[in-house]
């Protein structure tokens, strides 16, 4: 008799896209719930929110209201055109330009707010790893023009972001679809990126390493990030969201590095 040959064990799956992205969601929800147990904390976060968010708001109402001078300006070469087309031409234009300023206003809301609010966030981000357990910062915070140096790398990819979705929303048709759906999701990963640096950061690691971690539970980081980024669309919830959204990445961040579960096996 020959012996049998055992059953060949079932490849392992990996996490399910769909349960990881809302596990995301869910991680921003975690991080509001620090309103309920540290409110005078994270009402401090309200402060450099409300200061970015008023800046930002007058700007953006100064552009829109000059969108038709802008979008003739940058159309000139269709002046001989015939007015039917022109009129088309100029219509997709100036709507894939606010496309492309939704865009940049969530960076740059993230970035500036991150910047202005260091000191404020940095208390927040402090009470969420005392709160899951001690932690001891491998490198130093961060100085005044190193934020800086980020926000504006930041604010550089949102510009260069925001460029090339205005240029698909000219696409016809589909155009502005796609670049309003590919354009939350490519702002809410950069988001997802920015505000988790100072916890992963400190841990001492390098940029590449952030990417490499962060990319390992990609939809997780994804589904965080865009639940931010539309968070930014509700009257009054780009403020509100900050606070939360800062006590999220930390969260994840500590997700990430296996730090929660191994906290919880040690309790156990």
């Amino acid at each position: 008799m020959t012996a049998s040959t055992p059953p060949r064990a079932a490849p392992e799956r990996g996490p399910n896209f769909i349960t990881e992205f809302f596990a995301g969601v869910a991680t921003l929800g975690r991080g509001f719930s620090y309103w309920r147990r540290r409110p005078g904390t994270m009402a401090l976060g309200l402060i450099p929110a409300g200061i970015v968010f008023a800046g930002l708001v007058v700007l953006i109402v100064v552009l829109v209201s000059n969108i038709d001078p802008l979008t003739i300006f940058l159309t000139g070469f269709a002046e001989e055109w015939d007015p039917g087309w022109r009129t088309l031409l100029r219509a997709g234009f100036g709507l894939a330009l606010v496309v492309g300023l939704v865009v940049l206003y969530a960076f740059a809301f993230t970035a500036l707010t991150l910047l202005v609010g260091d000191w404020f966030y940095a208390r927040i981000w402090r009470i969420v790893e005392a709160d899951l357990g001690e932690f001891t910062a491998h490198r130093p915070e961060p100085g005044f023009w190193r934020s800086t140096l980020d926000a504006a790398r930041l604010v550089v990819r949102a510009i260069v972001t925001g460029l090339l979705l205005a240029l698909l929303g000219l696409v016809p048709a589909v155009g502005t679809l796609l670049a309003v759906v590919l354009g939350v999701f490519l702002s809410g990963r950069l988001v997802a990126l920015e505000l988790t640096t100072r916890p992963l950061e400190a841990r001492g690691m390098t940029r590449q390493e952030r990417r490499a971690a962060l990319r390992s539970h990609s939809p997780r980081v994804l589904g965080f990030g865009v639940g931010v980024h539309l968070c930014f669309f509700v009257p009054g919830g780009a403020i509100l969201v900050m606070p939360a959204a800062v006590a999220g990445a930390t969260l994840l961040a500590k997700h990430v590095l296996g730090e929660v579960e191994r906290q919880e096996a040690g309790g156990a």
